[in-house]
């Protein structure tokens, strides 16, 4: 979703947003406009790098000036918390409000922020995120602060979201390198007359925030806390702090190879001061549509529209190759296969009727001879007479008596198949509101908070799908069936989560998901998803009947034969899952860039991704049912975890793809960074599986069911 688009949705909603106009602000939907010598706040979040996955508030952070709870015009204090969402607060953000002053028109070519007094560890933890590569985020007016910059041909100009904490620099002479604190920061805001009435009002709506960043070195003269020059800095602010004793009592050929860490020993009370100052600057900028101020952010977006398309096309090259596979099958061989097998059981029933037989008179036992040989072979039983007149019959018409046997495990299949439901609306659900812009980059955590919000309304649909694979199979206790359904598969997320958690408090990142949030999902998963999964499986087990299978399972299964090699469980969900890869494969690289790599960025082209999407599930259904009739003409009647199996197959290779983007694509350094990719990718691939699992085990059901009445002869 590049712009924020104006849709039917608006129309609906408009009512609502004006008569609650004054209220409060929509992110994304209501404009804000702002009057001369009004207030802007400017709120500062976190900081974040691509070499990690752990990110700090910003606030926390040791050496930057902490807020002085100044009040200011609009009646907030700089220190004051924001109220987030829960998908803020999952994704990291610690929202509060900053002593920058922004008034609407006024430039102020430099203030002073504050002296900030750090010791030598807070240096060290300075000198550590500025070599990890870290960035800051401040927001004005919801928008992220950002680094400019300009295409080659110097044609079109773009953001990167976030602006640096600092640089490294290597020495000429030693090789080593040295680590540099951005302490001025000068902020451009880029403003156009509001439209509508509010513009006839003077009114003015943020279309852009700037960040320029310089490092200042403490030997620069200053007035008033700020330096005299800003063009021509020639002392940048070194992370570094002599030590207590003489430099000279160190011969130079006597230091560790890391000359800055050695000379940073000494004693942890010394302080250094860190003079913060920055400037302001409002600049009018007409070329932009408040409306598609997120458009900047957008990297190479017409380069990447054409990947996209490219994603489609090879997407539907393989998708409309399968179909073709499906039709064939569906038209021509089943179809024949089909007729055959009617005639000969129509055959069969000719040849099975007895012709009436005179009465013959009691014999006695030892006299029977011969007569009493053709007695046996006429009562012998009609299946001898079918099986003879049927001898041609082979494949998959063969287990019209075992196809729809209860599977090992089905207590288990079935609350899976319900959890597949449930992920599956959810997954719709967000693409769908993606797609046509209620979701969008302006709106905040929007995407994790309305996903936690389907899912856990979805409990429904999960609860009835399970109960009704669960009484297909025979099972009674259908409140058991629903608390494993409801336990089992978030049981498992939010487990990990949790242990997950701990690593990560450890390291006082916010990254961590706070105690009481996560007894608030705790307490969203007992108190409301529980009962309302209990709710779908009693109407699905209670009010509506089991789904009828159109044959009749008999009482002896059958003895299946040596399958192929490339038949065997795991060999054909390797294959099998390989192909939905390669449909995704392209929009894949672009999702893994957005949430590991390119952290700054925003993934926005959900109208691609919900034609790939489609196409997937198009593509995982055709392949499931092509493996499992290949599966049945080999006489393989143990479909149904298969089928689910085979659906879910490309996880496998989504999974095997995050550990190579691990080594070859990421810089991540340390432990707990690497166990946060790796557990992370391990729950998204589960829930992709789950979902594609229950794609491919309904899509083989259907497709059995319809083979299987079609073959019945009255």
């Amino acid at each position: 979703m590049v712009g924020i688009k104006r849709n039917g949705l608006w129309w609906l909603l408009s009512p609502l947003i004006i008569s609650h106009a004054q209220a409060f602000y929509i992110p994304g939907w209501s404009i804000k406009s702002y009057k001369e010598g009004e207030h802007i706040p400017l709120m500062v979040n976190k900081v974040y790098s691509d070499n990690t996955q752990l990110q700090y508030a910003y606030y926390d952070l040791p050496f930057v000036c902490p807020p002085a709870g100044r009040s200011h015009a609009s009646g907030l204090l700089s220190g004051q918390s924001i109220s987030l969402n829960l998908g803020e607060v999952l994704r990291g953000d610690r929202i509060k409000i900053s002593d920058i002053d922004l008034t609407v028109g006024h430039d102020n070519k430099c203030n002073f922020l504050c002296d900030q007094q750090v010791t030598r560890s807070d240096l060290r933890r300075a000198r550590e995120l500025v070599k990890d590569g870290y960035v800051a985020e401040w927001i004005v007016d919801n928008l992220p602060g950002a680094t400019s910059f300009v295409t080659v041909d110097k044609s079109r100009k773009y953001y990167a979201a976030g602006f640096k904490l600092g640089f490294t620099k290597y020495d000429s002479s030693t090789g080593k390198p040295r680590y540099f604190l951005n302490n001025h920061h000068t902020i451009v805001i880029r403003y156009r007359t509001a439209p509508g009435h509010a513009g006839e009002g003077g009114g003015k709506v943020v279309v852009g925030f700037e960040v320029y960043t310089k490092s200042v070195g403490p030997n620069n003269k200053r007035e008033n806390g700020c330096p005299v020059e800003l063009q021509e800095i020639d002392d940048n602010f070194e992370l570094y702090m002599p030590p207590n004793k003489t430099e000279d009592l160190v011969l130079e050929e006597q230091r560790p190879e890391n000359h800055h860490d050695y000379l940073d020993e000494g004693d942890d009370e010394d302080t250094i001061t860190i003079p913060y100052s920055y400037s302001v600057y409002f600049r009018e900028d007409n070329s932009i549509e408040w409306d598609k101020r997120w458009d900047l952010y957008f990297v190479n977006q017409e380069e990447g529209s054409r990947i996209h398309w490219l994603a489609i096309i090879n997407s539907l090259i393989i998708c409309g190759l399968l179909s073709g596979i499906v039709a064939i099958i569906l038209s021509k061989t089943i179809r024949t296969d089909i007729k055959g097998y009617k005639e000969a059981s129509m055959e069969a029933g000719r040849k099975s009727k007895p012709a009436p037989r005179p009465r013959t008179p009691k014999l006695e036992k030892h006299s029977l001879g011969l007569l009493e040989q053709e007695n046996e072979v006429d009562n012998l039983p009609n299946d001898a007479s079918d099986d003879e007149a049927l001898e041609d019959v082979t494949g998959w018409k063969l287990l019209h008596g075992d196809v729809f046997r209860r599977p090992q495990y089905g207590h288990l299949l079935a609350p899976l198949v319900g959890s597949g439901t449930q992920v599956l609306f959810m997954a719709i659900g967000l693409i769908f509101l993606s797609a046509v812009g209620v979701l969008n980059p302006s709106f905040r955590g929007g995407f994790l908070s309305f996903g936690f919000g389907l899912f856990v309304f979805a409990g429904l649909f999960s609860g009835y799908f399970s109960a009704k694979v669960y009484k297909g199979f025979g099972g009674v206790n259908f409140g058991k069936n629903a608390l494993i359904t409801a336990c089992f598969f978030p049981g498992l997320l939010f487990a990990l989560v949790f242990i997950l958690n701990l690593f990560v408090w450890a390291q006082a990142s916010s990254t961590a998901i706070p105690f009481g949030t996560l007894l608030a999902i705790a307490l969203l998963w007992l108190c409301i998803q529980v009962p309302l999964v209990y709710l779908g499986s009693w109407y699905g087990h209670a009010r509506t009947s089991a789904w009828d299978n159109p044959t009749k399972t008999s009482n002896v299964a059958r003895q299946i034969p040596q399958q192929a090699w490339y038949i065997k469980s795991l060999q054909s969900i390797l294959f099998a899952g390989l192909v939905p890869f390669t449909v995704i494969f392209i929009e894949l690289l672009f999702v893994f860039q957005s949430v590991w790599q390119d952290k700054s960025g925003y993934y926005y082209v959900f109208g691609f991704l919900s034609v790939v999407s489609l196409i997937l599930i198009v593509t995982v259904a055709e392949v499931t049912i092509v493996t499992i009739y290949v599966q049945l003409c080999s006489e393989n009647y143990h479909w149904w975890w298969q089928s689910f199996a085979v659906g879910g197959g490309s996880a496998l290779w989504v999974f095997f793809y995050s550990i190579w983007y691990y080594f070859f694509k990421l810089h991540i350094t340390g432990f707990v960074s690497s166990m946060l990719f790796f557990v992370y990718s391990f729950m998204a691939c589960c829930v992709y599986g789950l979902l594609l699992g229950t794609v491919g085990f309904l899509a083989a059901y259907a497709f059995i069911r319809k083979l299987y009445a079609a073959i019945k002869v009255d």
